[in-house]
Order: structure tokens, then C-alpha cells, then sequence
């Protein structure tokens, strides 16, 4: 256990930001998923593509994600659904 306050606090601030960004990536990991399914149906895909993309920029400004990872994603969100349609 840590022993002085500012090690406290640092222990608390991080489990703030880990709760964070577990809710970032858990909303993220739905929306792709509900991207998938409507690619399934063929319904509403192109407003759940941007809500996508939307979530993976904001994760990347979070600085949950890097850039490079969103950028990839992004880039194979977008083919699947070109090749869908």
C-alpha cells in the first residue's frame, strides 16, 4: 500500500482513468459491433460506419488508441462495407 498522499492520489487517478477507458473501449467495441450486424441486415450501414468512425477518432483524442491503430481500423471498417455493397 502506498504510504504517502501523493502516492495515494496517483493510485486513485489512475483507477479513474482506467475506468475510463475501459467505458471507451467497451462503447467503441459495441458500435463496431452493431456496424457488423447491420452489414449483416443491410440496414442503416452508413450511419453506423460514421458512428464508428466517430468513436474511433475520439478514442484516438482520448489518447486511448493509437492513431495508427485507429487509422487501420478505420480504413478495414470502410472496405467491408465497399465490398458489401
Amino acid at each position: 500500500m502506498a504510504h504517502s498522499r501523493s502516492a495515494l492520489k496517483r493510485i486513485e487517478t489512475a483507477r479513474k482513468r482506467t475506468e475510463r477507458n475501459r467505458r471507451v473501449k467497451s462503447a467503441l467495441k459495441t458500435t463496431i459491433k452493431k456496424y457488423e450486424t447491420a452489414l449483416g441486415t443491410g440496414e442503416e450501414v452508413q450511419d453506423r460506419l460514421r458512428t464508428a468512425l466517430v468513436r474511433i477518432d475520439k478514442a484516438v483524442t482520448k489518447g486511448i488508441m493509437h492513431k495508427r491503430t485507429a487509422a487501420r481500423k478505420k480504413s478495414r471498417l470502410t472496405k467491408r462495407m465497399n465490398a458489401s455493397t
